[in-house]
């Protein structure tokens, strides 16, 4: 994504922000099947809220002032964080795990310690990517056009 224009770039995040905003609609309709339905109920949150950032930054794309490798990064980064988001919230929800990383949201349902490791492992790994996300869109808002 280094030399394609900005627009295709914009597209492209409008195009994912809206599809992860309907796997957050299609998850809500599950949650009550789930072995954990808060947690479900949370995968449908993070699906519809991180499908409205992925919207929101393709409308800011165009405004960032960032090297090329710096662009990319935000790019797959924020891909990721916000897929991984929701991925994580309901495998979390559909094993009844995640415990370990969000007490409030699993009300007591605790996985295998395989799953509550795979969960952990997303959540931080995602955490990471969108702090980093942040970083990068503020970096590039605040820069001056060249």
């Amino acid at each position: 994504y280094m030399t394609t224009p900005v627009t295709t770039v914009s597209r492209g995040l409008l195009i994912a922000g809206v599809l992860l905003l309907l796997f957050g609609l299609l998850t809500g309709l599950g949650v009550g099947a789930m072995e954990n339905p808060r947690m479900g109920l949370s995968s449908h949150l993070q699906g519809i809220t991180n499908g409205l950032f992925l919207i929101a930054l393709a409308v800011v794309w165009p405004h960032l002032t960032l090297p090329s490798l710096a662009r990319t990064s935000l790019f797959w980064l924020a891909l990721y964080g916000t897929f991984a988001n929701w991925f994580t919230t309901l495998l979390a929800g559909i094993w009844g795990a995640g415990e370990s990383m969000m007490p409030l949201a699993s009300v007591g349902h605790m996985g295998t310690p395989l799953q509550e490791q795979t969960v952990s492992v997303l959540l931080f790994s995602l955490t990471l990517a969108m702090v980093l996300v942040c970083y990068l869109m503020l970096w590039g808002l605040f820069s001056r056009p060249r």
